[in-house]
């Protein structure tokens, strides 16, 4: 706030304005610690106002008609950003979610610039000198009632993805959405828009949001489900109770996972509820596979495959081999698989099951193959396809406890060797 003021109080002092917008607003109003920033000025040309900046900070620039720019500073060795712009003006020129041309107009009113954004939530301003709250849209009543409205009604559709963020608007914020705004949403094609905007719309809804079932329903009513994953809307259709109640309890279990494992459980949570195909099909709508290096893509599957397996097999615990457990922690990563089972309400089979794949030491994956090809290169075995065959074979021997040390896995290979000379 402080670097708000201080832009505010350099674009007083140039003869213009300088106004919060958009999330950070809402987000304050709400009381809740609103993290990224963003400043529209009005009065100063793109020019001018570059130059003001620089004397503030560090200025980037990002678009050519519709620069953003990137005021960066650092406070104790921490950088930070604010996003400063003008006001901007849209305009039509194709069909589609980026058919349309942005230009800056720093002499465009108050109002005329709040009119551009998707919902009246996001169109409150605040003057960071005054404290002044501008909402010509009646942004703050909606807050308060919790309702998600869209702003202009004409210009909404002009944009798609807008459908996807009163998605996991609803979702994080709890809103119900207006009964127009959905009619206006189902209207909307959203075939245009590029998988990584879907998914980043998701990622919102499914790991920012206390309950993602909200998210879940309202992709239902705003016809999302039908447009862009059937399948899901069929599983809602038959078990949406609890596919919502799993997610929901999933949330509850994610924010001491990495992110990229918080997506995994989240994912499979939901994809569990339509089969591997399903998940394979709404994977590929997602357009994910990996996240920092982890293969996101193969763990949800796993998981899905196996989101059962905990409760079947504590129901038959006295059958289940040491063995078996091994396996399995090769094909999905148990500790997901536990809080997948817990998501589940098998609570007492998640910890069945987890505390077994501990006691084995493979609660984190499988054990590491202790015979590798070059062991039996030293064995004087020549190269060729009977080296993989062999510490396959001798690998299934550890798994099932036969073969606890090196030397007991050469002493294997050994007999291997010899069985087939």
């Amino acid at each position: 706030m402080d670097k708000a003021q201080q832009v505010a109080r350099a674009a007083r002092d140039a003869g213009g304005r300088a106004l919060l917008v958009g999330g950070y607003v809402r987000d304050a109003l709400l009381n809740l610690s609103p993290k990224d920033a963003d400043i529209e000025v009005y009065g100063i040309e793109a020019g001018a106002l570059k130059t003001l900046l620089r004397r503030i900070g560090r200025v980037g620039c990002v678009g050519e008609s519709f620069r953003v720019y990137k005021l960066s500073w650092h406070d104790e060795e921490v950088r930070h950003e604010l996003d400063i712009s003008r006001p901007r003006r849209d305009r039509k020129t194709g069909a589609g979610h980026r058919g349309f041309e942005v230009e800056g107009d720093p002499h465009a009113s108050i109002e005329d610039a709040a009119r551009r954004r998707d919902f009246t939530v996001n169109a409150i301003l605040l003057d960071p000198l005054s404290g002044e709250i501008l909402d010509p849209f009646g942004g703050r009543a909606d807050l308060e009632k919790r309702v998600l409205r869209v702003v202009d009604a004409a210009h909404f559709g002009e944009d798609s993805l807008r459908v996807l963020r009163a998605m996991q608007f609803a979702a994080r914020f709890e809103m119900s959405i207006a009964p127009e705004t959905v009619a206006l949403c189902r209207s909307i094609d959203l075939s245009d828009l590029p998988r990584e905007r879907v998914w980043g719309e998701w990622e919102k809804m499914l790991l920012k949001a206390a309950r993602p079932s909200l998210g879940l329903l309202a992709a239902g009513e705003l016809g999302v489900l039908a447009k862009l994953f059937p399948e899901l809307q069929e599983a809602m259709a038959c078990d949406g109770a609890v596919l919502c109640r799993a997610a929901d309890a999933a949330a509850l279990q994610r924010d001491e996972l990495p992110h990229e494992k918080q997506v995994a459980l989240m994912l499979s949570t939901i994809e569990a509820f339509v089969g591997r195909g399903g998940a394979e099909r709404l994977l590929d709508t997602l357009g994910l596979k990996t996240l920092n290096g982890y293969d996101v893509r193969t763990q949800v599957l796993g998981l899905v495959e196996h989101c059962m397996t905990p409760a079947e097999w504590h129901e038959r615990r006295d059958e289940i081999s040491d063995g078996d457990f091994r396996r399995l922690a090769g094909a999905c990563e148990p500790r997901l698989l536990a809080r997948l089972a817990r998501a589940f309400e098998q609570n007492e089979a998640g910890a069945w099951f987890i505390e077994k794949m501990e006691l084995l030491g493979v609660e984190n994956g499988p054990p590491a193959p202790l015979l590798m090809g070059r062991h039996l290169l030293e064995m004087g075995l020549a190269p060729g396809p009977r080296i993989g065959q062999i510490t396959r074979d001798v690998y299934e021997m550890q798994l099932d406890g036969e073969v606890t040390t090196l030397e007991e896995a050469q002493s294997q290979a050994r007999r291997l060797i010899e069985e087939n000379q």
